[in-house]
């Protein structure tokens, strides 16, 4: 009987905890987000729309690019499981 207890612990997995995530609100249009230097995907399309980004815990670099201009730099850290919102403050949205 504590062997068929033990075995079933052993057995089970505990869920991966959840991911970091970054919202990016506010990014130009046509301008690429780009974290810790790598870019991510298309340009940003519409400025309504908000770019989420799942990211593992710790510092990033959240830049957003617009051609060879970086309009926007900010350093977040972000626990697992925690949301955090950066607001692009300079640039035009047109």
């Amino acid at each position: 009987m504590l062997c068929l207890t033990g075995c079933g612990w052993f057995g089970s997995r505990r869920p991966p905890p959840p991911a970091a995530q970054v919202v990016v609100t506010g990014a130009p249009l046509g301008s690429v987000v780009y974290i810790d230097g790598a870019p991510l995907g298309q340009p940003v399309e519409t400025a309504d729309h908000p770019v989420w980004i799942k990211l593992p815990a710790g510092d990033h670099d959240v830049e957003i690019h617009r051609g060879d201009d970086v309009v926007y730099r900010e350093q977040v850290y972000v626990n697992r499981g925690e949301q955090r919102i950066v607001t692009v403050l300079s640039g035009a949205n047109r």
